[in-house]
């Protein structure tokens, strides 16, 4: 299978991790409608994300606050790894629900997604990212929780 550029995608345990034309709309349903613009923007909040999550472990261990209250520190860190799945499979949530796929620099060079059917397996990819990110930020979580700090 090749992609838009003529180039074969990359698997990556099984997944395709598709590769965009540079200046081109590498659009491809259920795997990619971002571009590097947008890519560095997720990258971003899921740093602060994890930042977050830092800042709010070190407040909850200094306040000596109950363990079980540490699993706050989940919420920034799921947020943190939907943001970091988005960048890594070159894929937006916001955007495949919008209908919309971007590879500009800038939010106003979004174009829209008409066909149903690639609406669809976007939508399967959202689900499956938030499956994903769930469960790896619920992982570090459960360890801050045991954790005898």
């Amino acid at each position: 299978m090749t992609g838009p550029s003529g180039l074969t995608p990359i698997s990556l345990n099984g997944s395709i991790t598709p590769i965009a034309p540079a200046g081109g709309d590498g659009y491809q349903a259920g795997a990619c409608n971002i571009g590097p613009w947008e890519i560095r923007r997720r990258r971003a909040f899921s740093v602060a994300s994890f930042a977050v999550a830092a800042v709010l472990l070190v407040l909850l261990v200094v306040a000596d606050a109950p363990q079980v209250a540490r699993l706050l520190v989940f919420l920034p860190l799921w947020g943190g790894m939907f943001s970091w799945l988005q960048a890594r499979r070159r894929f937006c949530a916001g955007y495949a629900v919008g209908r919309v796929s971007n590879f500009g620099d800038g939010v106003a060079s979004t174009k829209a997604v008409t066909d149903a059917a690639a609406h669809r397996e976007d939508l399967k990819a959202v689900a499956r990212m938030t499956r994903d990110s769930f469960l790896l930020a619920l992982i570090p979580a459960a360890i801050v929780v045991l954790l005898p700090l």
